[in-house]
């Protein structure tokens, strides 16, 4: 049965503090400098003898932009000089060269997903040449059934392109809108219009994309309940096939651009609220299917039938329907998972060039997961992922006694029982409806890391 949140306002409030997105688990901020090239090819080694060959997944990092959107605390390089991206496309090509070297030829490519910055700030020609040099290295999916994706900025392609996108293999897409309010649009300096955006998802539609995303943020200057309402009008209108409605953070300190935001445009914390609840509404009437966290999706899509299957998972970049994948990670600043091993490349252009120049990968940290870690993984995926942890299989799956083992995370839940958040029984602890939007508080009492070992800064949880 598809879960619809409940939202209940004193609730979210008590429990909208910092936390991890569990995108991973350990968390980045476990990554560490020890783990070395060598580590990394150890896990591609045992990962290539597994049978049968687990799939491959593929993320690009290309983080070049051509304006500053002040909310964003990507890595990215805000540049007209489009000679830069050329220069990235050569090194993006040795990268792929090396990395491919690696990997049994047999592993086919059954994901590859282009994120940033903007992908699209690259041209088309470019793109073409970034997925020749693919197809020349990898074993690239051509079935119906792959998914190879890319973020799009409206306002940097035309109708046209997206149909020669289509043509180099790319067939899902996904769309940063934010908000249609012009003073909205203005204040976070990201002028798009709506027209742009109908006509691109028309585009798409005629040209069969199989599916298309739209990404919102709630929380950001000048927002108001009855702006963003309309905005949402306008979103579901256009019924695209997934939307993720992400809670603006807002940390100045933190991220330079933020800067740039007045103070005084900031809505209270209470607005954010309100925001978030008149989102869960208006998307629970239109027919979408809740996800998880900040993700809806169509009934028909392809998250949506992953949830229901129970094949559901989360990876770096968010709620993923191939959970058998190893993911590649290619580009300045981008994160894999090979086997038991997550890896991160340097952050800086300069790095990433000169240890290519060395033919060497471009590998910054990484971390090596221990027996521990790939338990409270599984169970953390679960319950993010399934809104349940079914306790007698993961009992069998990795020979434990669940209540003694994790004696100490079912304490820490007692406040999330008692409000009606969580429900433990021998079987199963679930999440309830009331407990959906809290369910990164109620896995962060699976996390070992948490406390005095934790490092790093999180956005908050609601």
């Amino acid at each position: 049965m598809p879960v619809i949140p409940a939202f209940d306002r004193a609730l979210v409030e008590k429990y909208d503090r910092p936390g991890p997105r569990y995108t991973s688990y350990p968390t980045a901020p476990q990554f560490h400098t020890a783990f070395a090239v060598t580590n990394y090819e150890q896990a591609i080694a045992r990962s290539n003898s597994e049978q049968p060959a687990t799939p491959l997944s593929i993320y690009i990092h290309i983080p070049f932009c051509q304006s500053l959107c002040y909310y964003c605390a990507c890595n990215k390089i805000i540049t007209h000089k489009t000679e830069r991206a050329a220069q990235y496309l050569e090194y993006l090509k040795k990268e792929i060269v090396l990395q491919a070297a690696l990997f049994d030829k047999k592993r086919v490519v059954t994901q590859l997903h282009l994120g940033g910055g903007t992908p699209t700030y690259l041209t088309n020609e470019q793109l073409k040449a970034l997925m020749e040099s693919l197809q020349q290295a990898f074993t690239l999916d051509s079935s119906e059934k792959r998914q190879f994706s890319l973020e799009v900025d409206p306002r940097t392609i035309t109708p046209v392109q997206l149909k020669e996108l289509y043509a180099l293999g790319f067939n899902r897409l996904s769309f940063g809108v934010q908000d249609f309010d012009a003073d909205v649009q203005q204040a976070v300096n990201r002028v798009q219009s709506q027209e742009q955006v109908v006509a691109l998802m028309q585009a798409a539609r005629e040209v069969d994309f199989k599916s298309i995303s739209v990404d919102l943020i709630y929380g950001l200057p000048l927002q108001t309940v009855t702006s963003f309402d309309e905005t949402l009008r306008k979103i579901i209108a256009l019924k695209p096939d997934r939307i993720a409605a992400y809670s603006y953070a807002h940390l100045p300190q933190l991220v330079k651009a933020q800067r740039m935001i007045k103070p005084e445009d900031m809505p209270p914390p209470e607005r954010k609220l309100e925001l978030l609840e008149l989102t869960i509404q208006r998307l629970s009437e239109a027919g979408y299917i809740y996800i998880g966290m900040d993700h809806f999706a169509h009934p028909d899509d392809e998250l949506a039938i992953a949830q229901q299957e129970g094949t559901l998972q989360r990876n770096f970049q968010g709620y993923s329907t191939h959970a058998d994948c190893d993911l590649i990670g290619l580009g300045v600043s981008s994160i894999g998972k090979v086997n038991d091993t997550y890896n991160q490349n340097v952050k800086e252009l300069s790095q990433y060039y000169a240890l290519l120049d060395e033919e060497k990968l471009p590998l910054l940290r990484g971390y090596q997961l221990n027996n521990d870690d790939i338990l409270r993984r599984d169970v953390i995926s679960s319950l993010m992922c399934h809104n349940h942890i079914d306790i007698p299989a993961i009992e069998a799956r990795y020979n434990i006694d669940f209540n003694s083992y994790f004696a100490d995370a079912i304490s820490a839940l007692a406040e999330h029982v008692s409000d009606n958040l969580v429900e433990i029984t021998p079987q199963r602890i679930t999440l309830l409806p009331k407990g959906n939007l809290m369910m990164r508080t109620a896995a962060m009492a699976f996390d070992a890391y948490l406390g005095k070992d934790q490092r790093g800064n999180f956005s908050r949880t609601v």
